[in-house]
């Protein structure tokens, strides 16, 4: 039986979420808020403008807004005990890759720090029953073109990806050496694909960029067209997240003596090149594609091929995914062309809503 969204479990729920400001953490409060969630955010102030965070002025809708450094321990352990949640979703983390090799310093200490503090506090605050911590789906080792499993070997051969695999081994050490006989506490690491949605202005993104473009030049320019990636709507990867965190509330027996590492990737039929995407948006928006030559130009290395499977969470959450590419990628379209009359957080409960009730309804094939 397909897994619902059950929102008499989070009605009421006190919920803490890092990176609240961010694309990803917008759409996750939005969201456990519509559910009936009481969520406190902690995070730096968005770094773009216009931000999802600003546009769909998601901080009215919180019990508290906080504007802090994920690396500050002292800090964000006083902010959890304040917020009495029961439940944390760790989101907060320096999340581009390209941007890990200009800076790599902060990426390590963002997102390795940041991890070891959520862990050490949710440690040391007993309340704290149920905690996801958000890692990547760039953790593994690319050598092999294959679709990816939690056993898998993990890589790290870029700085951000590096640090992300840190992070998981990191969970692994206090899992085993802290959390291990903890019944009352259970924790978890999450990876999605390539997320997409309406309200992503974060530079380096295919989407934002072409959606740039369309105002500006007229003209998608490409680096990597045959890049492949595992895309999927935001809502797909945050909807595993949730069903996850109710589970290990609950300390549900399915779940129990299984490692908790979980990928929440998209179907197969969703894995397309960028140039897919780029086609499907330079039709619907009168655009031209211009492919940039890497010949003389210096370029950050990307993984090429990437995709990642969901077999586990299919087989122990009974979670799927339901929205095609295609179906996303108007929703995309249909976020942008709204908020240009309506309020975009009334856009995006409308969104989170017709999602829920196809969750709710007849499963997707």
């Amino acid at each position: 039986m397909l897994n619902r969204i059950k929102s008499n479990f989070w009605n009421g729920k006190k919920v803490f979420v890092t990176g609240h400001t961010g694309f990803k953490g917008s759409w996750l409060c939005i969201f456990l808020k519509i559910l009936g969630a009481k969520v406190t955010g902690y995070a730096l102030k968005p770094k773009t403008n216009p931000s999802l965070f600003k546009l769909a002025k998601v901080d009215e809708i919180l019990e508290k807004s906080i504007y802090a450094d994920i690396r500050n321990y002292k800090r964000l352990i006083k902010e959890i005990k304040k917020s009495q949640a029961n439940v944390i979703f760790h989101l907060a983390a320096q999340p581009l890759v390209r941007y890990s090799y200009i800076e790599p310093k902060e990426t390590f200490e963002t997102n390795i720090l940041g991890t070891l503090n959520i862990l050490e506090s949710v440690r040391k605050i007993k309340k704290i029953k149920s905690t996801v911590i958000i890692t990547s789906d760039k953790v593994y080792d690319t050598a092999k073109i294959k679709i990816f499993k939690e056993t898998d070997i993990l890589g790290g051969y870029d700085p951000y990806s590096s640090s992300k695999v840190s992070c998981e081994h990191l969970f692994s050490s206090y899992i085993h050496s802290f959390f291990k006989n903890r019944s009352y506490q259970k924790l978890a690491t999450v990876r999605a694909g390539n997320v997409i949605g309406g309200g992503d202005y974060s530079e380096d993104r295919l989407i934002p960029d072409i959606l740039l473009s369309a105002k500006k030049v007229k003209k998608i320019v490409l680096r990597n067209p045959n890049a492949v990636r595992p895309w999927q709507h935001v809502l797909e990867p945050l909807n595993g997240y949730l069903i996850l965190a109710e589970k290990l509330y609950k300390n549900e027996k399915k779940i129990r003596n299984i490692k908790q590492n979980w990928n929440f990737g998209p179907n197969i039929s969703n894995c397309k090149s960028v140039k897919y995407i780029a086609k499907f948006f330079a039709k619907n928006l009168k655009l031209k594609i211009k492919v940039l030559r890497t010949k003389g130009k210096i370029f950050t290395p990307e993984t090429s091929f990437l995709r990642l499977g969901n077999f586990k969470a299919k087989k122990f959450l009974n979670w799927h995914p339901k929205w095609s590419l295609e179906k996303s990628l108007n929703k995309i379209l249909d976020w942008y062309y709204l908020t240009e009359f309506q309020n975009a957080r009334n856009v995006c409960e409308n969104q989170i809503k017709e999602f829920i009730k196809k969750i709710n309804g007849r499963r997707r094939t």
